[in-house]
């Protein structure tokens, strides 16, 4: 069992989904592949419970192929977001290969992006390989700071070291 909270996935945030298309486009003949993360619904302004896929995170170290894509787990985030993994299929088949699915057990949901990428070459599936439906949801993100502090913050700390 993944580290994942256990509310129900209920869809997935449609710049999420632009952005794998995009990725595993660009990855082109070789396979890509990110890890999906997810956030409550009710964080993202949506009045329901449970779980909608935000990001998509690009895992150092991946190493890719036409025929397959895999990166060391010891990269994979470890917290309580982490909600399963996205990766395309350069041969346009949005289905599991047996290498697929000795990896889905550990995650909630796997999405297989196919070519030529557009917006109906996608498949989600469970931890069992069988199709999901997962509704694409448009909502709008919050802003992250890149880090916690401000210019303020700076000439604050700057100020101090001159005392």
């Amino acid at each position: 069992m993944g580290l994942f909270r256990s509310s129900e996935i209920i869809g997935i945030a449609e710049s999420a989904l632009e952005f794998a298309r995009a990725a595993s486009e660009e990855a082109h003949p070789n396979e890509y592949m990110g890890m999906l993360r997810g956030e409550e619904a009710s964080k993202v302004g949506l009045d329901e419970s449970g779980t909608v896929l935000t990001e998509v995170l690009v895992i150092p170290g991946t190493e890719s192929s036409p025929v397959s894509a895999e990166f060391k787990p010891i990269y994979a985030p470890n917290d309580l977001r982490a909600a399963g993994s996205v990766h395309s299929h350069p041969n346009g088949v949005l289905r599991p290969s047996a290498a697929d699915l000795d990896t889905f057990n550990r995650n909630h949901v796997h999405i297989i992006i196919g070519a030529p990428y557009g917006p109906d070459d996608w498949q989600a599936f469970d931890r069992d390989g069988d199709p999901i439906d997962l509704p694409v949801v448009e909502i709008d993100l919050p802003e992250e700071e890149f880090f916690d502090f401000t210019q303020a913050d700076i000439d604050r700390m700057d100020e101090e070291e001159r005392r």
